[in-house]
């Protein structure tokens, strides 16, 4: 395998006004790895699912898409789930049924060239514990990203939660954050000093996304801004792992993840992180925000495939005045 996605895979159950629930499978890891196999990438997904009917939605869709299933050989979990309720804007807050009990598990290191983790999979006792352990192994040879994609209500006191998201920021190469995260775990920090004390802690790449405003790319050398692609929005679902998804996408063709020397080690593609040009993460903003505008105009966490992320990236730029313009005439 390519890739190895470690964490949460969770049924939301999707509640807007004036219209009945509705079931997605989510999970920001379990998203990202949908993600990553509909782009057309190898990828294996560590996580804990129970034999129910949530379970069962979300297996079944991962393994449609390619995902390959992991678990750690417990029989007696349940499917977590999540209320996740819209606003008039498609803005979602989420309330959680959810237990992270994974135990540690060996993956075959020479099969793994990059391990992605995060939210609560990241940040759950005791699961935690085991997710971060995995993607330390696997550190001599794999690349390492991260996403701390806060949720408030399974965080735990701010101090604490702050010390285990900067142990996970510790052992990555990329981290990709948002504007509401980095509020949340650094409140009144400014994201300019935030990011730049997670590049001093070993991280080569660091991306904030900043909803309807863009999102930035820092690393040691660059700081490079992009604004957001302008779009109809549905829901905001998913978006954030659409774009950490692209992000991993590009940086594979980049050879910044998956070398043309397979046996490259860690070391040197880490180098070819830190090195990347501002035009390179320009583009990577690009394809990136494409992704998330995508999956923001339909319903629940549903990343563009290779196919219609070209579409994106081919079609007319629009600027937010347009969009809106353009709604409103759409409109009945």
């Amino acid at each position: 395998m390519t890739y190895l996605v470690i964490g949460e895979s969770v049924a939301d159950i999707v509640r807007a006004p004036g219209v009945p629930d509705v079931a997605h499978p989510g999970g920001s890891p379990a998203n990202v790895a949908y993600g990553l196999a509909r782009l057309g990438h190898d990828v294996a997904l560590l996580t804990q699912l129970g034999d129910d009917a949530m379970g069962g939605l979300i297996r079944a869709r991962l393994v449609a898409a390619g995902v390959r299933l992991l678990d750690d050989g417990q029989s007696d979990v349940r499917t977590p789930t999540a209320v996740v309720s819209l606003d008039t804007e498609g803005r979602a807050s989420y309330t959680f049924d959810i237990a992270w009990t994974l135990r540690p598990v060996t993956p075959r290191a020479e099969e793994v060239r990059h391990v992605h983790l995060g939210s609560i999979g990241a940040a759950a006792a005791p699961g935690a514990a085991a997710a971060l352990a995995i993607a330390e192994a696997l550190r001599g040879r794999a690349t390492v990203s991260y996403d701390p994609n806060v949720r408030p209500a399974l965080m735990g006191e701010r101090s604490a939660a702050l010390a285990q998201a900067e142990r996970c920021v510790a052992a990555a190469d990329v981290v990709k954050a948002s504007d509401e995260d980095l509020a949340w775990l650094c409140p009144g920090e400014p994201e300019a000093a935030v990011t730049r004390r997670w590049l001093g802690m070993g991280v080569a790449l660091v991306l904030v996304t900043r909803g309807a405003a863009g999102a930035a790319a820092y690393t040691a050398a660059h700081t490079v801004t992009a604004p957001a692609a302008a779009v109809t929005v549905v829901d905001t679902v998913g978006a954030g792992d659409a774009f950490m998804a692209a992000v991993l996408d590009a940086l594979d063709s980049l050879h910044a993840l998956a070398p043309e020397h397979e046996r490259t080690e860690r070391d040197a593609r880490r180098e070819r992180l830190a090195r990347l040009t501002a035009p390179e993460l320009t583009e990577l903003l690009r394809r990136a925000t494409a992704a998330a505008a995508v999956t923001v105009s339909r319903a629940g966490a549903n990343p563009p495939d290779a196919a219609e992320l070209r579409r994106a990236l081919q079609a007319p730029v629009r600027t937010p005045l347009q969009a809106a313009v353009q709604a409103q005439v759409q409109a009945p």
